[in-house]
């Protein structure tokens, strides 16, 4: 988990404190994935931010996820201008890079987004910090 989650919350923010303090690293969650992706039908699809890739490298990140087993990764805090070293690295190693949109964002970027997404586009479905919600707007 990133240690500094400052935009996602609570929720997120202790979540990500817990695991630190349980000792969870980036290897450790690579070692699980690779322990279950064969016993998983489902594509795995792994969420992390940019420093873990930029500090393993780009390229080699995206080996890593392949021979773990991991089919897609989304990465929010790199924006569309910036994906394409990401894509191209997942892409020689067949890891889908899943793009996120908003209800918010205007629809000619959301126009670029689909486009270069790949298996799916992640629609972020609240505006603000993720974590739990009394009510969620109708819209």
């Amino acid at each position: 988990p990133y240690s500094d989650p400052l935009a996602d919350g609570h929720v997120i923010q202790n979540a990500a404190t817990r695991s630190l303090e349980k000792g969870t690293t980036l290897d450790k969650v690579i070692d699980m994935v690779k322990q279950i992706s064969p016993k998983v039908k489902a594509p795995i699809v792994l969420f992390t931010y940019f420093n873990p890739i930029l500090k393993k490298g780009v390229d080699n990140y995206a080996k890593i996820l392949k021979d773990a087993g991991v089919s897609g990764l989304l990465v929010p805090d790199i924006p569309l201008e910036e994906t394409d070293i990401v894509r191209e690295a997942c892409s020689k190693q067949g890891v889908e890079l899943i793009l996120l949109t908003t209800p918010i964002t205007p629809i000619s970027r959301m126009k670029e987004i689909t486009a270069k997404s790949q298996g799916f586009v992640y629609l972020v479905s609240v505006t603000g910090v993720t974590g739990a919600r009394t009510s969620v707007e109708g819209r």
